[in-house]
């Protein structure tokens, strides 16, 4: 018997604010897992300037309280957007602009090479003269981690 192929997963669409206010509650869904590379560690500590020895020093990290290497929890919370991406997305939207978190905890470190994938629940939206602000609980967890790597309340608005 030939495996039938699994389709990749859909980004759930959203049609308009009225759309999303419908799913305000629900689990939008989970994105693909999302491999974190040392060489993304080290090119986020280039731009950030954050070149802690935990971060970027394997050999010094390896006798340090993780093992080895792990990545800057802002380097996690910045794969939000393309986690997300796979997660939803809004039809008829101009413009979509972070406007930041009001809640957010790094309860676990992500080791170099984990897998990260994100869930997100809409939490609210609010109407606002140009569209809408929007919110997203956001969990991201670690393959074979026993918690939450990332826990981000993001909040989003969008221009119709």
């Amino acid at each position: 018997m030939q495996a039938v192929p699994v389709p990749d997963p859909q980004p759930r669409v959203f049609t308009g604010i009225a759309d999303l206010e419908a799913a305000v509650g629900h689990l939008l869904g989970r994105s693909e897992w999302c491999t974190v590379t040392q060489e993304r560690i080290t090119a986020f500590a280039d731009a950030t300037g954050d070149h802690q020895w935990i971060h970027v020093d394997p050999d010094r990290a390896a006798s340090g309280p993780f093992g080895g290497t792990i990545a800057h929890g802002y380097l996690t919370l910045s794969l939000l957007p393309v986690l997300l991406r796979d997660i939803y997305r809004i039809e008829g939207v101009r413009m979509a602009v972070n406007y930041g978190c009001n809640r957010l905890r790094f309860p676990a470190a992500v080791p170099v090479g984990s897998r990260l994938r994100a869930g997100a629940t809409l939490a609210r939206v609010e109407r606002t003269e140009h569209g809408a602000r929007m919110t997203v609980d956001v969990v991201v967890e670690r393959e074979g981690g026993d918690k939450p790597v990332c826990i981000a309340e993001s909040v989003t608005v969008l221009f119709m």
